[in-house]
């Protein structure tokens, strides 16, 4: 699971305890300037994911980490698909990312309002 948060202009993804060694990075800083927009996804676990490089995959287990799909880089950190959010970045080195947390329609909402600013 990963906190989402918005720290001055940036906004911030800390990976909560196993899964910061599932997905192989503990926090994601991105310029808010660079989140085109936030969505709540629970179908997305169904899309491919492309090659894992670093991650975990264990089909409707985890899926954590780093995918490469379509010459884009994803970054997964979702157990339970019911509340993934998707987080649009553009200039990143990540296209999107995945991530699970506990009230998704909250972060996409604080997402949503801190890029309108």
């Amino acid at each position: 699971m990963a906190e989402v948060s918005i720290d001055g202009t940036d906004l911030v993804v800390r990976m909560a305890g196993l899964d910061k060694l599932w997905a192989l990075k503990s926090r994601l800083v991105i310029p808010l300037a660079n989140v085109r927009g936030a969505t709540v996804d629970p179908g997305i676990i169904k899309e491919r994911k492309g090659i894992r490089a670093p991650g975990t995959h264990l089909p409707r287990v985890i899926t954590a980490g780093t995918f490469h799909i379509d010459g884009e880089r994803v970054f997964w950190d979702v157990r339970d698909p019911d509340k993934a959010v998707v987080i649009e970045l553009a200039d990143e080195r990540y296209a999107r990312l995945v991530v699970q947390v506990d009230n998704p329609a909250d972060v996409v909402g604080m997402i949503e309002k801190a890029c309108a600013r």
